[in-house]
């Protein structure tokens, strides 16, 4: 299935960088950048929610298996 385009309204600098980008990138379009750059968003959200809990945790111990429950 192919995707549909669509207009999305930026100013004329934002769209020199996302062109500055597809060029230094080697990229086919500025669709193609920013779809990189919102995966790198999502890359660097969920690297900060990994490990959130870690010093927190306790190791598990095997009286708290709940098998007497």
């Amino acid at each position: 299935m192919a995707s549909r385009g669509t207009t999305v309204k930026v100013s004329r600098d934002t769209l020199r960088e996302l062109e500055l980008l597809r060029d230094e990138m080697n990229l086919k379009s500025i669709d193609d950048a920013l779809a990189i750059l919102l995966k790198e968003r999502r890359r660097k959200a969920l690297s900060q929610l990994f490990g959130i809990d870690k010093g927190r945790i306790t190791p598990f111990m095997h009286s708290e298996r709940g098998e007497d429950r």
